[in-house]
């Protein structure tokens, strides 16, 4: 028999408060042990590239159907989608990523990754880790899927869980999206993510009711110029000296056109031009990563490159032909916002049922982007991303100490606390599902 909403009212009544928040810790400690430690070892010690996690998500689709869930696999390329359909309720979705990178692992863990593969990308040969962290991200899915199926009388609404591709290259949301995700399977109410973070002590909630991740575009310019010998300057346009006063002149959009207290990052990461010493080229090449956090810093930081570039084409004396040629990639991702009431919803049931010692509310520090928010805009969802700390305390305090720095994210030396994080990822996850889903034992009202 399904729940109705008057049973859930009498569970949260009758049940005390913390019998929820105990029989969650056990249970996802017990099934850690018995189940998910042996999952993670799986997919830590064999990642898979993006575009082609073809046994990863063959994988989750596996472990899906095997607790009930209605599976589709291939949802943009590799993509997984697993819904639980429980009686009437709201949709809530909750996203996993699935890609690996392409770095020889050097952590020294004895699982750690011996995998090579060929890249769809480059079409080489290359070693592959994970070295970002997905292998936590997949488990805690299943973790979460494998609590959620065995406790339906105590939630109802559909969860929808999805395995994305090549996160790591921003190409799996918006592929997803392309395929009709929402058509298919039908427009979520709200929707969730969590990332672990090497940045915090192991178990530790970070959850903000700003922008977790940075919105991200590439931008190329092309500067034109007019060749001559290197001797005789004078004869020509030189694109070299024209592209560095470009790179010069965008520091001031950071530093004069956008508020002091305001995010936003123009970094030139390539700067490419001319063949020999004594040659004046006729042609600069500069790629650019821009990052923001709001639509309105990334139109000022977007059109301010573009101004720049044309007007000091302009200055430099070049006709109206060979002005600097900007072009942003339509890859580019939004920002990844959370919506603040839901986060303080969230806050508060995470403090009250896994302790409020272990929940904090700290800004990132990084403008790193995130594809997550492709899922959440147009049409707009509302969302919660969330990190999960990784490191053991011991390892900061080593740092701290002047010995080893905690490897970041990316490094060949990463490595993460597989329990702590998984158990915590799981227990983060379904503490929010249950406060979206089911009674108010599991949840907290937000603050008036």
């Amino acid at each position: 028999m399904k729940p109705t909403c008057l049973m859930l009212l009498l569970l949260a009544i009758l049940v005390p408060p913390r019998a929820f928040a105990e029989d969650l810790r056990q249970s996802v400690r017990a099934d850690y042990e018995t189940h998910l430690a042996d999952l993670f070892d799986h997919f830590h010690r064999n990642p898979e590239l993006s575009l082609v996690e073809y046994k990863t998500a063959a994988r989750m689709a596996r472990e899906m159907r095997a607790v009930g869930f209605d599976v589709t696999e291939g949802v943009g390329g590799t993509g997984v989608v697993a819904l639980l359909r429980n009686g009437e309720g709201p949709t809530v979705m909750m996203r996993a990523d699935m890609d690996g990178l392409p770095v020889e692992e050097k952590s020294g863990l004895p699982n750690a990754s011996k995998v090579t593969q060929q890249s769809p990308i480059t079409g080489e040969v290359v070693p592959v880790m994970h070295a970002c962290g997905h292998d936590v991200h997949l488990t805690s899915l299943v973790g979460t899927a494998r609590y959620m199926s065995a406790h339906r009388d105590a939630w109802q609404g559909t969860l929808m869980l999805i395995m994305q591709p090549a996160e790591e290259r921003v190409m799996g949301a918006r592929a997803m999206k392309q395929d009709r995700l929402w058509e298919r399977f039908g427009v979520p109410d709200y929707a969730l993510a969590f990332h672990v973070t090497s940045r915090d002590r192991s178990g530790l909630i970070n959850v903000t009711e700003g922008s977790p991740y940075a919105g991200s575009d590439t931008v190329d310019i092309v500067v034109h110029g007019i060749g001559a010998h290197g001797a005789s300057p004078h004869r020509g346009k030189d694109p070299i000296v024209l592209g560095s006063q470009i790179v010069l002149a965008l520091q001031t959009l950071v530093s004069r056109e956008i508020a002091p207290r305001v995010p936003g990052v123009v970094t030139v990461g390539s700067f490419h031009s001319g063949t020999k010493h004594n040659i004046i080229s006729d042609k600069a090449h500069l790629q650019l990563t821009v990052r923001s956090t709001s639509p309105e810093t990334r139109k000022t930081l977007l059109e301010g490159i573009r101004r720049i570039a044309t007007n000091m084409g302009r200055v430099a004396g070049l006709p109206e032909d060979k002005l600097p040629e900007v072009t942003v990639s339509k890859e580019g991702v939004p920002p990844t916002n959370n919506t603040p009431d839901l986060a303080r919803r969230l806050r508060a049931a995470w403090q009250k049922n896994i302790g409020e010692d272990q929940v904090i509310d700290e800004p990132s520090k990084g403008m790193g982007a995130e594809d997550f928010p492709i899922f959440t805009s147009d049409p707009t969802i509302p969302s919660v991303y969330w990190s999960v700390g990784g490191t053991p305390q011991s390892a900061f305090d080593t740092e701290a100490a002047g010995g080893d720095a905690v490897p970041s994210h990316h490094s060949p030396l990463f490595k993460i606390e597989s329990r702590p994080a998984v158990i915590r990822g799981v227990e983060s996850t379904v503490v929010a599902l249950m406060t979206l889903m089911g009674g108010e034992e599991a949840g907290a009202r937000s603050p008036e």
